[in-house]
């Protein structure tokens, strides 16, 4: 699987475990936008993985930041991106068997290496349900288009 990685400078050590661990189990894992040591704002590397994703260039994304919380706020603004932040492999397993979520976000201050492998290995062998949750995706879409879901 094709997977393009992101972090600013609070995940730069937790995406250079994650990476040897994707490549040590056969992904092609790519890092994008590497935190220089002066730092990285968060959007630039969200913006990276996103558009990366959203274009069909990665299958999926991992952004980790000190929360999580700004790389899945910016990573939602590119159109066709369904990024979710997660604590544990309950909340990765559901982000992408219900809502297709083609981005996980991590945080980088709360997660230790093991637990962020484990979360993302759950969210990469995850396939996304379809059937009810579909339609829900589908009017999460339409918001994406600056239409009222309910119509």
């Amino acid at each position: 699987m094709k997977i393009a990685i992101g972090s600013d400078h609070r995940g730069a050590a937790a995406v250079r475990h994650l990476l040897d661990h994707l490549r040590e189990h056969g992904h092609d894992a790519e890092q994008l936008r590497e935190p220089s040591e002066q730092g990285a704002d968060y959007p630039e590397p969200a913006y990276a993985v996103a558009s990366r994703v959203a274009s069909g260039e990665a299958d999926l994304g991992v952004l980790i930041c000190g929360t999580g919380i700004g790389m899945s706020i910016a990573a939602n603004k590119v159109d066709g991106v369904r990024a979710a932040l997660a604590h544990d492999e309950l909340t990765a397993r559901l982000a992408r068997s219900h809502n297709d979520a083609n981005v996980i976000c991590l945080s980088g201050d709360l997660l230790g290496d093991r637990k962020i492998e484990k979360i993302v290995d759950t969210f990469l062998d995850t396939e996304f349900e379809g059937g009810r949750h579909a339609r829900r995706v589908d009017k999460i879409t339409s918001i994406e288009k600056g239409q009222d879901p309910s119509a």
